[in-house]
């Protein structure tokens, strides 16, 4: 839309748009909640879930947001009910096959960020082939946060690195920052700037740890299925009125 080009603020909607979140990451949380509340079978809850993330995806290419990364499925999750589970896995695999078109059509980048060789084979296949197949593509990067924990993340990584300063591949035994970073999930990509859960729940939920460092939060009471793009609108003109100074002055 050509009026996304031009250098200005949106008077409609006040959004800056030089002031886009290079990174949004958002906690899909309330699908069950949302399906209790409607009287319906939570797997239910999953699935209108799931149009939600159509249209956040969509308003995201929009907004020329260059990531997004969606808390699709935690290590925890395994506690959850065996069909609740399946249901799920099927749910990715359908949503995959079914969005793949219209998000490469949009240039859309899939990716994954977490343990998918836990995962079932045909949604590790799935995401694998999806990802080969849109990774040079130049729009919004979908990075889908699967069998993921901020922990998880940590101890994966200081193991890989570990194993590489046992075979030299290290030139300096000194570890920093930098150095670390290259063995998270999310190596290479910019840290959030702006996480959102929505639900009402006020907790991280072992959701990006080492990267959420200096992210703004926004929570919200709507439960995942009816967020909708003018309550992420919403979130970035909260985001934007911030004064962002990481640990020092403006």
């Amino acid at each position: 839309m050509k009026f996304f080009k031009e250098k200005t603020v949106d008077v409609v909607e006040n959004i800056d748009i030089d002031n886009i979140p290079e990174h949004i990451a958002i906690i899909m949380d309330g699908n069950g909640r949302w399906a209790k509340k409607k009287g319906l079978p939570r797997t239910l809850g999953h699935k209108a879930g799931v149009e939600t993330i159509r249209n956040i995806v969509k308003e995201c290419s929009r907004l020329k947001v260059k990531y997004l990364t969606l808390y699709a499925f935690s290590t925890e999750n395994w506690k959850r009910p065996v069909d609740e589970v399946n249901a799920l896995m099927k749910l990715l695999v359908e949503y995959l096959k079914s969005e793949f078109e219209e998000l490469n059509k949009n240039d859309v980048v899939i990716n994954y960020i977490g343990n998918i060789d836990g995962l079932p084979e045909i949604c590790k296949n799935e995401l694998i082939l999806a990802h080969e197949k849109t990774k040079n593509n130049k729009g919004v990067v979908l990075n889908l946060a699967l069998n993921y924990g901020g922990r998880d993340e940590i101890i994966h990584a200081i193991n890989s690195l570990v194993e590489d300063l046992k075979l030299n591949k290290l030139k300096d035994s000194t570890i920093t920052e930098e150095i670390f970073e290259r063995y998270l999930y999310t190596a290479s990509m910019p840290d959030p700037d702006l996480i959102i859960r929505p639900s009402g729940e006020l907790r991280i939920s072992n959701f990006l740890l080492w990267q959420c460092a200096y992210s703004e939060f926004w929570y919200s009471d709507i439960c995942w299925p009816d967020f909708k793009p003018e309550n992420l609108r919403k979130a970035i003109i909260d985001y934007q009125k911030r004064s962002r100074r990481f640990g020092g002055l403006k």
